[in-house]
């Protein structure tokens, strides 16, 4: 599906975490700002250092840079885990996106899905250590955003314990593969779509641009709102979060899940044309607890159903693009 492009220049917010014990309440209130505006922020003078974001990179590098038949031996798996190619169809395209991604868990729905230390040394530690790093982190966001609306401050917090077997969070390295000018057609990085997770952290590569948003949804299950795009440049040592349809769902439709894409490139004269990776940690509930706005907008249902219904209803939607183009 191909949408007219115009650019809007908003401004992104950007988001101290620095002396976080002592600043809550003003976090707060930029956090839930943020989050009932474009969904979108920017966290600086975080917990997690640049020399660390960087090692999880390189990490990632490792491992794309492995054989194909070697990544695929821990393929992608009924528990949102593993290891994919050119296999992630938007509903917005009906076309694959243009990538590899690796989705790491905590706990044992990785299992069988770790590359042995043989193949790649120190990845899963490393991996894991990142991944503790993320989650303190989204914990913050976390009460912030419990006090915003209207819960005791530990529980979002304690819908993610990533110390239950069942928690469904996930930290997906991704590489999108470099493509030569001219850009083949019905070829595209990552389609216009909305995180249908709680809160995103994505980590992106200085020079490596392309990812834009465009904010405009009233309620989570909406689907495809304007063509207004704003470019998000990335910035050394910046996080740039985003709110998924989950926490849209969880506090009635005030916080929203933005769509959001990374360009197709088009013109050498301005578009990135390389190899690109990022690294996105998915905050995901525990599969069994209740997700229920203050409101009670809509009805209770658990982490895992929550995710089932979003899969149905980009299947449908994927269908509804597939027979209109056809």
């Amino acid at each position: 599906m191909t949408h007219p492009t115009k650019y809007s220049e908003r401004t992104i917010p950007r988001i101290s975490m620095r002396d976080f014990p002592n600043r809550i309440d003003e976090i707060t209130s930029q956090l839930v700002a943020a989050a009932e505006t474009d969904g979108f922020f920017v966290l600086v003078g975080h917990e997690i250092p640049t020399a660390d974001i960087e090692a999880q990179f390189q990490a990632s590098e490792r491992f794309f840079s492995l054989p194909d038949e070697v990544k695929l031996t821990v393929p992608f798996s009924k528990n949102n885990a593993g290891y994919e190619k050119n296999s992630q169809i938007r509903p917005s395209t009906g076309k694959p996106d243009r990538k590899e991604s690796y989705q790491m868990q905590f706990g044992s729905n990785m299992d069988s899905l770790w590359l042995p230390e043989s193949t790649i040394a120190g990845f899963k530690a490393q991996s894991l250590s990142f991944m503790h790093k993320c989650q303190s982190l989204s914990e913050k966001l976390m009460l912030c955003f419990a006090r915003g609306l209207g819960f005791e401050d530990d529980y979002f917090v304690k819908a993610h314990d990533v110390s239950r077997p069942n928690i469904q969070t996930v930290l997906r390295a991704i590489h999108y593969f470099e493509v030569e000018p001219p850009t083949p057609e019905g070829y595209y990085r990552a389609g216009e779509h909305a995180d249908w997770d709680f809160v995103t952290l994505l980590f992106q590569r200085p020079g490596q641009s392309g990812l834009e948003i465009c904010p405009g949804r009233e309620v989570f299950t909406e689907y495809g709102i304007g063509d207004e795009w704003t470019k998000v440049e990335p910035v050394l040592g910046e996080i740039v979060c985003n709110i998924g349809d989950m926490l849209m769902s969880w506090s009635d439709d005030r916080f929203k899940s933005t769509y959001h894409r990374v360009k197709t490139p088009v013109d050498p004269a301005v578009d990135y044309f390389g190899p690109r990776y990022s690294l996105a940690f998915f905050n995901q509930p525990n599969a069994d607890c209740k997700i229920q706005g203050p409101m009670k907008k809509y009805p209770v249902v658990t982490g895992a159903e929550f995710i089932d219904m979003a899969m149905k209803r980009n299947y449908k939607a994927l269908q509804q693009t597939i027979a209109a183009s056809s």
